[in-house]
């Protein structure tokens, strides 16, 4: 389909594919863009939060399992916990070029309806206590498919904004899609406690412990109808843009990039995180402050929203001061937050301090949000300035080219960085699994410091390469 730049906005209708898309141009953004860019947004916020709703569920569905029967040891939650995060991310990698590929309304649909699948498949063995390992370990696998949803959710809506609403369009896609993961960890100990899906839900279990019935299939039935809407209303809503359309032999060029590399490294310290603390916080509070009264489930759910929350501020943050300063503060923040977390746990005959251990949490959920939102900030503006500055005095026609490479690789780069990231969904639960907690702490502080420097040495001294 043709699109004609007359600025009517028929032209821009839900469902089309769009050729001609000029953000940078004021009157086109004030007359059409804005509106047309709004509307894709609110329709990826929530479709990418179902995302982290199923990526996700394991992290609360693994407090239960023993009170209702099924005999895994504390080594085999974590690993329940962590494998999302292998799936998650692999398949991230490829979410990351298939999108451009194929269109990125076109697949927002499909990649949300294909989630139903393994929300069923939970629903299912989870009202069978003899449901075995390895049938678990393969829903947990499965289950992590929708992590991959975020790369080419944010590769597609920074090509729809203008530079200088980059960082706060990023920031509302990712902040608000990273809510799923509170979400669903309020939500599902809530409806799991009653038959409210009815009889078609099946049968409750009984939790021994508490004496009561127990529905652990409501915390994966529930998202299904509302994964089947939101597919729906993404493929009738969304467009795909022409300019956003790249082959996989277009996009492999991000892996020749420094920066790629560069801002990879960053955002592993800080959505890497932020996934994987969400992932393994909920088995903390069980394994370390249960006993004195304090229950994962009213209280994990608290860090991700606060890390959610703050990714939208540290995207318009860096709109106004610079991504690279933000991201700075993140990694301080961080760093300083894990130490107060180390000096609240049990150790030896100190029950340690719940409290103190859980304020420390949240502030590392606060500055790992804000970080988020800066290095997402940050890729657009770095390959920007890269390739105008290398089409400098060769005419509008090369400017116009190298500002089309420069979408195209930031949005490549931006879902390859998230990809590598999303792995601190498994490897943290996996390090808090089979290491002490508190060494795996210390191995974070460390890898903030090394954050810290390469941000300051390419993107935020006097004389840096790449100020953003």
């Amino acid at each position: 389909m043709t699109i004609q730049s007359s600025g009517s906005t028929d032209t821009y209708r839900p469902g089309s594919t769009i050729e001609d898309w000029r953000p940078e141009d004021e009157k086109f953004w004030e007359s059409v863009g804005r509106k047309v860019a709004n509307r894709n947004l609110w329709v990826s916020v929530p479709a990418l939060m179902l995302g982290f709703v199923v990526w996700q569920v394991w992290s609360v569905t693994v407090v239960r399992l023993g009170d209702v029967g099924f005999g895994f040891s504390k080594s085999q939650l974590f690993w329940l916990t962590a494998i999302p995060g292998i799936t998650g991310g692999t398949f991230r990698i490829l979410y990351t070029f298939i999108g451009p590929i194929f269109g990125e309304r076109k697949f927002t649909a499909f990649s949300t309806l294909i989630l139903v699948a393994p929300m069923l498949w939970l629903g299912f063995a989870l009202q069978d206590t003899s449901t075995p390992y390895w049938e678990m370990v393969l829903i947990a696998a499965v289950c992590g498919i929708g992590g991959a949803n975020f790369a080419s959710s944010m590769a597609n809506i920074g090509f729809f904004f203008p530079k200088r609403e980059k960082g706060s369009a990023n920031g509302l896609n990712g902040g608000l899609g990273n809510l799923g993961v509170s979400v669903v960890q309020l939500v599902a100990p809530l409806v799991v406690t009653a038959a409210v899906l009815g009889a078609p839900a099946g049968d409750p279990l009984r939790d021994t412990k508490k004496n009561t019935d127990v529905w652990l299939q409501n915390g994966a039935f529930l998202w299904v109808p509302l994964l089947v809407i939101m597919a729906l209303l993404a493929w009738f809503l969304m467009n795909d843009l022409k300019v956003a359309a790249a082959p996989f032999s277009e996009q492999k060029i991000i892996f020749k990039r420094k920066h790629n590399w560069v801002m990879t490294w960053l955002y592993v310290g800080t959505f890497g995180s932020f996934i994987g603390f969400a992932a393994g916080l909920p088995l903390l509070i069980k394994d370390n402050f249960q006993s004195q009264g304090y229950q994962a489930t009213t209280y994990a759910w608290i860090g991700p929203f606060v890390g959610a929350v703050m990714r939208w501020a540290g995207g318009w943050l860096s709109d106004k001061i610079g991504g690279a300063r933000v991201t700075m503060v993140s990694f301080v923040g961080m760093a300083a937050a894990l130490v107060v977390v180390i000096t609240a746990l049990p150790s030896g005959g100190d029950g340690g301090n719940f409290w103190t251990f859980y304020i420390g949490f949240l502030v590392a959920f606060f500055f790992s949000g804000l970080g988020n939102g800066s290095t997402f900030r940050q890729i657009p503006v770095i390959f920007r300035d890269h390739h105008t500055k290398m089409a400098a005095g060769k005419g509008p026609e090369a400017q116009a080219a190298a500002l089309k490479q420069s979408e195209m690789e930031a949005g490549a780069v931006t879902g390859f960085s998230s990809a590598i990231a999303a792995y601190g969904f498994f490897f943290i639960p996996a390090m808090f699994a089979n290491f002490a907690v508190t060494s795996s702490l210390w191995c974070f502080v460390a890898f903030y410091a090394t954050c810290l420097v390469v941000c300051w040495w390419f993107y935020a001294r006097k004389g840096a390469e790449a100020p953003s």
